[in-house]
């Protein structure tokens, strides 16, 4: 996984110099997560989504897994201005597989300060 974060570093760049690695609880799986000046970013890293963070929460999320939310918390309407309570999502990243949401709980492993 370290050897991922240091490609990466050499390959694109990272904005505020640093990669988060991310454990998901309960698994041995790990996310590397790290914020990319967008306009210097011609191709997607092969294994990656794009997501959105709510900084105060830590909780990172896709659009498609915001949707998805939003119905299963108002009773299958999506409605963009349904107001979400974060703290219920601290730590979490919401996704989608096969238009279902899956939320998986997180903690940080380890922060790669780079130089």
């Amino acid at each position: 996984m370290y050897e991922v974060a240091y490609k990466l570093k050499d390959t694109y760049d990272i904005l505020y110099n640093k990669i988060f690695i991310l454990n998901i609880l309960n698994d041995e799986e790990y996310v590397i997560t790290y914020n990319v000046d967008q306009d210097t970013l011609y191709s997607i890293p092969e294994n990656t989504i794009l997501v959105h963070r709510k900084k105060d929460t830590n909780t990172l999320y896709t659009i498609n897994a915001l949707n998805e939310l939003i119905k299963k918390l108002n009773s299958g309407v999506v409605d963009p201005r349904y107001r979400i309570n974060w703290n219920h999502y601290r730590n979490t990243i919401l996704l989608t597989r096969q238009h279902m949401l899956k939320e998986l709980k997180t903690k940080i492993f380890d922060i790669i300060e780079l130089s």
